[in-house]
């Protein structure tokens, strides 16, 4: 099966990123162009190694469970994801995987899924509908499948995923069946592609501030229905206690599926930005998202997303927080003048 990546445990703590460039792009260990390094080292000193009770041999600081903090980096894409700072366990999960469609074109793929709190097996719904969707655009773009028909079907599969866990929960009065919100971002070709149910988020940041940074995905929220319907004002439906009630997701009782997808063809260069409601409470609107990014996000995409997390711990850490960075070069000459940002295809 062509190239894919889960989560990894540990690695450098996002509240103190290097900003040594050799060590973010692998030149430090003798790497080139390979995915950024990272290891089982201590989160709080950054040096230490790991004994066997999870202890760091150098400061004696205990090490975070395997997803309390979980870093990945492929050639192409890079996530990190943090349990946060009230939460007593992470219940998001992402897949991380790079393909070819059935014409050899190199395709990009970051799936990012939120599990619902409260739900049963949250953080196991997480992690099923991200490797369900994940696998199963992997199978599908090689075979020649359209990939915005290849997102929508990975969404479904997704789906079918949280479902299988019902089937084999005990039964609670007091809490839901599993379920979790998904996004799906794909690169191919310089077009991009994503796909959502609930209200996880993907945005595109050019690297030309002056181009226009853009929200990619609308949320399944009843804030989102309430501007939809012309009942309130954005700022007046977010600030209100049900702002973040989702009225879509993936689970046996969700009320039903219905998978959103959009293609979309930049101008120039940047960064898609793939994450949960943790990070995004932090940095609501496009051009927050944009001024929350370093410089060199898209030629950094790990130090990015460590960078996204500890800007979200910074901000209050409430909730989980993951964030997948997918950096787009330079898309072929376009056969039409898109408008300024990004265009839907």
């Amino acid at each position: 099966m062509p190239p894919a990546q889960g989560p990894a445990p540990s690695g450098p703590d996002p509240r103190a990123v290097s900003d040594d460039p050799a060590r973010r792009t692998g030149a430090a260990h003798g790497v080139a162009g390979g995915p950024e390094p990272f290891g089982p080292t201590c989160v709080a000193c950054g040096t230490g190694t790991i004994d066997d009770d999870g202890y760091c041999e150098h400061c004696g600081h205990k090490q975070p469970r395997d997803r309390d903090h979980m870093e990945s980096a492929l050639a192409t894409v890079a996530a990190a994801s943090d349990r946060g700072l009230r939460h007593h366990r992470n219940e998001d999960f992402y897949a991380l995987a790079e393909t070819t469609t059935g014409e050899g074109a190199p395709v990009t793929i970051a799936v990012v899924c939120d599990g619902v709190s409260s739900a049963t097996r949250p953080d196991e719904a997480s992690a099923a509908a991200a490797e369900a969707a994940s696998a199963a655009l992997r199978t599908a773009l090689p075979q020649g499948r359209h990939v915005q028909q290849a997102m929508h079907d990975a969404l479904v599969v997704a789906a079918e995923a949280v479902n299988e866990l019902a089937a084999d929960t005990p039964v609670d009065p007091a809490k839901n069946a599993p379920a979790c919100t998904v996004v799906g971002a794909l690169n191919c070709a310089g077009i991009l592609t994503v796909g959502w149910i609930g209200d996880s988020r993907a945005y595109w940041v050019p690297d030309d501030p002056g181009a226009g940074a853009a929200r990619l995905t609308e949320d399944d929220s009843w804030a989102a229905q309430m501007v939809a319907a012309g009942l309130m004002s954005e700022a007046e439906a977010y600030a209100d206690p049900r702002a973040h009630a989702i009225t879509g997701w993936l689970g046996a009782d969700a009320y039903e599926l219905d998978p959103h997808t959009a293609s979309f063809q930049p101008e120039s260069t940047g960064v898609v930005v793939v994450c949960t409601d943790g990070l995004w409470n932090y940095a609501e609107s496009a051009d927050e998202m944009a001024a929350a990014l370093p410089p060199d996000a898209g030629t950094h995409p790990l130090h990015t997303a460590r960078h996204l997390v500890g800007y979200a711990l910074d901000g209050g850490g409430h909730d989980n927080v993951t964030v997948a960075v997918l950096p787009v070069p330079a898309p072929p000459a376009p056969s039409f003048a898109p408008p300024q940002g990004a265009r839907q295809a």
